[in-house]
C-alpha cells in the first residue's frame, strides 16, 4: 500500500474527559476554537464505553463486539487492520506515548516492561513508543507519566523521529474520576492540569505542521463509574486543531468515523470495514 501524501497528524486521547468538563475546564483548546483556530465537535462513544474496547474502536473503526475487545480484562493483540499498522505499510513513520495497552493491541502481547516499555523498532506497527503502567500504586488516585512528562514526551517523539502519526494517550482524568466522581472538584482540576499541558505543547506540533485531534474515549458518572449507556458515559469532546472550517460543530460524530478520518488525513487507503463516514476534511 502506498501512501498518496505525507501529512502528519497527532491524535490526544484524554482518557475519561467527558464533554462538559471539557467545555468548562480546557480553556486553551475552547480559546482555539473560539479564534477559529480549532473545529470542536461532539462525539458519541461506542458500547461499552470503556477503555480498551474504545482504543480499538478508534483505531480500527469497527464496533467492539465486532473486533471482539469488549472488556478491559479480555486485551490481546488487534486482529483488525488499523492505523498504525497502515501507516507501517504505508511507508509513514508511527510512534506512540501511551498506556501499555497500547503496546499489546499493536505491538506485542504480553507487555513486558523490560522489553516494551521503550520501543525503537522500524518493524514494529508503533515504530517509536514509549509506554506506561499504573501497576504498582493502592489507589487509582495517582498515574504515571505526570502530564508534563506524558506531552513533554510526546515532543520528543515529534522532535527526534518526525512521526506521520503520533498518538498520545493521557491516563489522569480517567484515574482521579475512578477515585472522586466525574462531578468532583479533582476531577475538574485534573482536565485543567490536561488543558495546561495541552497549551505548552500543541503550539509546538503546530509549527511542526501537525494536524492535532484531541478527543476522549469515554465520559463519567458522579459515582466515578463508566461502562454504561448514558449521556455523560457517551457523550465525548473532539477537537480538531487544523479543520478547514474551524468553529463549533452541529452535527454529533462517531468515534467509528475517527480511524477512516485520520487515513484520509495521512493520504493513505481506507479498508472496507471501516465505513463510517469521514467527519469533514
Amino acid at each position: 500500500m502506498a501512501a498518496l501524501k505525507k501529512n502528519k497528524v497527532i491524535l490526544v486521547i484524554i482518557d475519561g474527559l467527558k464533554y462538559q468538563t471539557a467545555i468548562e475546564q480546557c480553556g486553551f483548546l475552547e480559546a482555539l476554537v473560539e479564534s477559529k483556530k480549532a473545529r470542536r465537535m461532539k462525539m458519541i462513544a461506542v458500547l461499552p464505553t470503556l477503555s480498551a474496547p474504545i482504543y480499538e474502536t478508534l483505531h480500527t473503526g469497527v464496533q467492539p463486539i465486532h473486533h471482539g475487545i469488549t472488556s478491559n480484562d479480555n486485551l490481546r493483540k488487534s486482529n483488525c487492520d488499523n492505523i498504525f499498522s497502515i501507516a507501517k505499510t504505508g511507508g509513514l513513520v508511527t510512534a506512540a506515548a501511551a498506556h501499555s495497552f497500547f503496546s499489546t493491541l499493536y505491538n506485542e502481547d504480553p507487555y513486558i516492561p523490560i522489553r516494551d516499555q521503550e520501543v525503537n523498532d522500524p518493524d514494529k506497527p508503533i515504530q517509536h513508543g514509549r509506554f506506561y503502567s499504573e501497576k504498582g500504586y493502592s489507589s487509582y488516585n495517582i498515574s504515571l507519566p505526570s502530564e508534563h512528562d506524558l506531552m513533554n514526551q510526546g515532543s520528543m517523539l515529534v522532535d527526534r523521529y518526525k512521526p506521520n502519526y503520533l498518538m498520545i494517550h493521557s491516563c489522569s482524568c480517567d484515574s482521579i474520576g475512578h477515585q472522586y466522581g466525574g462531578n468532583s472538584v479533582e476531577y475538574s482540576k485534573q482536565a485543567w492540569q490536561v488543558n495546561d499541558q495541552l497549551a505548552q505543547n500543541i503550539p509546538f506540533w503546530m509549527d511542526q505542521g501537525y494536524r492535532v485531534l484531541v478527543t476522549s474515549d469515554h465520559g463519567f458518572t458522579e459515582s466515578g463509574n463508566h461502562g454504561g449507556s448514558s449521556e455523560v458515559e457517551r457523550w465525548t469532546p473532539y477537537y480538531d486543531i487544523g479543520h478547514p472550517n474551524p468553529g463549533i460543530g452541529s452535527e454529533e460524530v462517531s468515534q467509528l468515523s475517527v480511524a477512516p478520518s485520520i487515513l484520509s488525513i495521512l493520504g493513505l487507503s481506507i479498508p472496507k470495514k471501516m465505513n463510517a463516514p469521514l467527519i469533514d476534511k
